[in-house]
This record gives C-alpha cells, sequence and structure tokens, in this order.
C-alpha cells in the first residue's frame, strides 16, 4: 500500500515539473518573439527615420511612380507638344489674315487700321522670336570635367560638382544651371541661359490671346447667331424636303465659304480665350517668382527651410511672411529672431532689372519691347552682384 502511495506521489511530482518546465518554455518562447518584434521594429525606423520626413515627403512618395511615368512620357512626347504650338498657333495666324484682316480694312477707320496693322504685327514678331530662341538656347550645363569649379554639393546621378542654384532634370539626365523646370511645350529644360526667352513667349502670347480675344468679340457673337441660324435653316430644309411637293422651293442655305468664315471666327476666339486664361495664370505664377527672385525649384526649396526654421524657434513667423519686427508674436525675445531672405533676390525692382538684363533705361526698348539675343547676367557658375543692382543687404539668414 505504501509502494503504491510513493509511486502515485513521484508521478504526480513528475507531471508537476513536467508542467512547470513546459510554461518555463512557452513564457521563454513568448518572450524572445516579443524581443524580437521590437528589434524588428526599432531597426527598421533607425533605417526609415529622418528629421525632415514629414506629410509633403510622404506624399511626393506616393506620387513618385506618377512622377516617373510623367518624366518618361514628356521625353517622348515633346516634339508633340512643340508641333502642337506651332500648329495651333500657325492656324490662329492664318485665319486673322485670309478672315479677319481684309473684314477690319473694309470696315475700320484709318487709325484703327494701323493700329491693328503696328501691334498685331509687332506681338507676333516678339512670340516667334522668343519662342524659336526658347526651344534652340541651351538652359546652360556645369562642365562635366573635375576642375576648379566651386561646388556646393556632388550631383549623385552625374557624379560632378554642382554649383549654387543648379539641378538635375530627370528628363534631359543632365544638370541644368539655375534649373527652373522641364517645359514640353518648349521640348527644353528651362534654366539660365533661356530663362528671360521662356517668360517673354509666356507674356507676349498672353498679351496676343487678349487682344485677339477682346477685338474679335463682335465677330465671335456675329459668328456665332449665325452659326446658330444655319443649324434652325438646316433643320427646316431637311422638314421641307421631307414634306415637298413638286413646285416648292427650299429655303437658302448659307456656303461654304460663309460656314468657314463663322466657324474660324469661334474656333479663334474660343482658344485665343481659353489659352489666355491658363497661360495667363502661368505668367502671373512666374512673375511673382521673378519677383521674389527665385525659380519653381527654390520656392520649394526656401519653403522648407523656413519651415525648419520655424520649427526650431530660429525664425519668427511674421518676419519669414515679411512682416515688421513690432507685429512679431512669439516667445523668443526679438533680438533673438533673425529674418529669412533669399540671398538671390535683390529687391523686386532690382531682381526684374538683373531678369530682364536692363543695365541703362534705353534697354527698356532694346532689350525688352523689341527682340534682343543679349546674354543675362554671369555665367551661372557663380552670382556676383550685377551692375544694375546698386545696393545689397546682406542676408541675416538665408540659404
Amino acid at each position: 500500500m505504501r509502494s503504491r502511495q510513493r509511486m502515485f506521489a513521484a508521478v504526480m511530482r513528475l507531471l508537476l515539473k513536467c508542467l512547470r518546465l513546459g510554461r518555463r518554455r512557452r513564457f521563454r518562447l513568448v518572450r524572445q518573439v516579443e524581443q524580437l518584434w521590437h528589434y524588428g521594429h526599432l531597426c527598421l525606423r533607425s533605417l526609415l527615420y529622418n528629421s525632415f520626413t514629414n506629410g509633403d515627403v510622404v506624399l511626393d512618395s506616393l506620387f513618385e511612380p506618377i512622377y516617373w511615368l510623367v518624366d518618361h512620357v514628356t521625353r517622348w512626347f515633346g516634339v508633340v507638344f512643340v508641333a502642337l504650338v506651332i500648329g495651333l498657333t500657325s492656324s490662329i495666324v492664318a485665319i486673322v489674315y485670309i478672315c479677319l484682316l481684309p473684314l477690319i480694312l473694309q470696315t475700320y477707320t484709318p487709325g484703327w487700321i494701323c493700329w491693328h496693322l503696328a501691334y498685331g504685327h509687332w506681338n507676333l514678331i516678339m512670340i516667334v522670336f522668343h519662342y524659336y530662341m526658347a526651344i534652340t538656347t541651351s538652359p546652360g550645363h556645369p562642365p562635366q570635367a573635375k576642375n576648379d569649379l566651386t561646388g556646393v554639393s556632388i550631383c549623385r546621378k552625374c557624379i560632378a560638382p554642382k554649383p549654387a542654384r543648379t539641378h538635375h532634370c530627370s528628363i534631359c539626365n543632365r544638370c541644368v544651371l539655375k534649373m527652373d523646370h522641364h517645359c514640353p511645350w518648349l521640348n527644353n529644360c528651362v534654366g539660365h541661359y533661356n530663362h528671360r526667352y521662356f517668360f517673354s513667349f509666356c507674356l507676349f502670347m498672353t498679351m496676343g490671346c487678349i487682344y485677339c480675344s477682346i477685338s474679335g468679340w463682335e465677330m465671335f457673337r456675329d459668328a456665332y447667331a449665325a452659326i446658330e441660324r444655319m443649324k434652325l435653316l438646316e433643320k427646316e430644309r431637311l422638314q421641307v424636303a421631307a414634306n415637298q411637293t413638286y413646285y416648292q422651293t427650299p429655303p437658302p442655305t448659307f456656303s461654304f465659304r460663309q460656314r468657314a468664315f463663322h466657324k474660324s471666327v469661334v474656333y479663334l476666339w474660343v482658344l485665343c480665350s481659353s489659352v489666355a486664361l491658363a497661360l495667363g495664370a502661368l505668367t502671373l505664377w512666374h512673375a511673382a517668382l521673378i519677383t521674389r527672385g527665385e525659380t519653381s525649384i527654390e520656392r520649394h526649396i526656401n519653403r522648407k527651410e523656413r519651415q525648419r526654421l520655424q520649427k526650431k524657434g530660429k525664425v519668427s513667423i511674421a518676419h519669414s511672411m515679411g512682416a515688421g519686427w513690432g507685429r512679431a508674436r512669439c516667445d523668443v525675445p526679438l533680438f533673438v529672431l533673425q529674418v529669412f531672405r533669399n540671398p538671390y533676390s535683390y529687391g523686386s525692382w532690382d531682381n526684374w532689372k538683373v531678369f530682364l538684363g536692363v543695365d541703362v533705361p534705353r534697354h527698356w526698348l532694346t532689350r525688352v519691347l523689341l527682340p534682343s539675343p543679349h546674354l543675362p547676367h554671369g555665367t551661372g557658375l557663380s552670382w556676383d552682384l550685377p551692375p544694375c543692382v546698386t545696393e545689397q543687404r546682406a542676408p541675416l539668414l538665408a540659404i
């Protein structure tokens, strides 16, 4: 009897020991899984952590496939876009010469005829000249040789020194001096040497479209009303043709020349008005950038840097937006705050003079109002003070 009790007690102790051992092993396994999970999470965060990461960076990463698609499509369709611009512009010019100019010469007074002939041909010459120069002029590229060029950084794709304001174009696959953007309508980058041509083309094209829209408004209304009458008479003619007897005569119809004239006027007005709205908005946007002495890329860079410095408390929001010292609302003392300025900005008026290459007053006529192939200030490799700038304020905090 006692031997059985001892045997049963030994078996129970063995079972309890096995249960304790299994529980320890199970707890040890769960603890190891938790440690591996925390370790992997820490490694992932250490690989992806960046102090500059925010919502904009995440959004750019999500749109990266779209950017890649646009880059590769734009590379192949640049010639198509240039042909489209030339074709649409040529069609408008042909309609003006064939349809509108004879009407102007017959109905307008001599004063208005001289005005339309002078302004229209001047605007056309400026558009053709600046578009041709924009698509044929190289924007400027830094030298690839390892020379004494002062580089702000090294391009990761070209593996060459990259001067200030230079950026790599993924479509042209080259670094561009003072790059603004790659324009598919030019099939060329907008950079240091053709930035003025690009903006002048946008400006004069907008002016030409506004001129055609305003001067052709009455003609558009008459042509649209005539087209509506054409549709109504065509409907009546079909009804009469279906019910006419031998002696009935169908109503008269418009000739092919009349139809083509009215439809051409409507096409001209609709196209010019649409281009004036779209291209006018783009022109105003670039005019604001030129006033601040920035390019499209530099605006994005300066905005990110301004936000970063604001978070660190080095720049007040009021100052970075251009407000005065007395309006700054911040817990940091006024003498600690610094003003964020673009180092390539010389003031609104001087920025325009530098951009247009106006050194003396007569250049407003010879270089702005007339076609001029003059080069911009500087080489794009270094940014010295231009001669047309009278005074330069040293920036307190800038990039």
